[in-house]
């Protein structure tokens, strides 16, 4: 029933807006990174999902298969209005393309990207927001303007060179376990990890990466990487394994994180 909606829906919007491509298309502002400033023109948008790459970046390019980690920021096209970003929270979307939760306008905006670029995607709510209802009570066929920054796409099981998922230590002394040769990490900037977490003493795991499907980025600050990960991670390299104390809701954990890349912000 879905699938038919989601045709009749597509069928109703070409026969009222004509041919797709001749369009207006928003004008995107602003430096990779930061929080992109957007302004809609006069005009009706296309019926369908169009993708743009307002600047093309220079890092490896994603693959099929892999998780993309993407800043985004998504606006309505009446009266440009704002609806959800990823910049406030300084925390990236995780996008795993699972074939379930991802539309397939996601997949043309993110797969095959290099690392760097900034895309956008202009696109009806209910083809540019997935096949699950639209989030905030959005009509679907309310137009929908998505901008990606892409971190970077990395395989689910991405881990540090030639290594094994990290054990456990018998205590919560923070340590390095393993030595890093890459780029240091510096407090501000966006962290790409695969992390364990466990409370203590029973080193229980209450929260992996690695069982949620793969890497995450937090931007490494006090009020956007989760407690202890700055003291714990600035100063570290990439390729590093690192395990130190942190305390959440009066909760004593103990993590082990594998730095597997950095960015700087702006």
């Amino acid at each position: 029933m879905r699938l038919l909606w989601l045709g009749v829906l597509v069928f109703v919007l070409l026969a009222a807006c004509g041919p797709i491509g001749q369009g207006p298309l928003p004008v995107v502002t602003g430096s990779f990174g930061a929080r992109p400033v957007i302004t809609i023109p006069d005009g009706v948008p296309d019926p369908l999902p169009r993708v743009t790459v307002l600047s093309a970046g220079s890092g490896r390019p994603t693959m099929p298969g892999d998780v993309v980690l993407a800043d985004v920021e998504v606006r309505r096209w009446s009266g440009n209005l704002p609806y959800a970003n990823t910049y406030d929270d300084h925390q990236p979307a995780r996008v795993v393309f699972d074939g379930r939760h991802v539309p397939d306008s996601w997949r043309e905006a993110l797969v095959g990207r290099s690392a760097g670029s900034r895309v956008m995607l202009v696109g009806p709510a209910a083809l540019s927001y997935g096949p699950g209802p639209p989030l905030g009570g959005t009509r679907p066929a309310e137009t929908l303007v998505l901008v990606f920054d892409i971190l970077g796409g990395y395989p689910p099981d991405a881990r540090l060179v030639g290594r094994s998922v990290p054990d456990v230590p018998n205590d919560r002394a923070p340590r390095v376990l393993i030595g890093g040769s890459g780029p240091p990490v510096r407090a501000g900037a966006k962290v790409i990890v695969q992390y364990v977490a466990v409370e203590w003493p029973g080193r229980r795991v209450v929260d992996s990466s690695y069982l949620r499907g793969g890497p995450s980025a937090f931007t490494l600050g006090p009020e956007a990487a989760p407690p202890g990960w700055v003291a714990g991670l600035a100063g570290q390299r990439v390729g590093a394994r690192v395990a130190f104390p942190a305390e959440e809701a009066g909760r004593p954990l103990l993590y082990v994180v594998d730095i597997l890349d950095v960015l700087e912000t702006n």
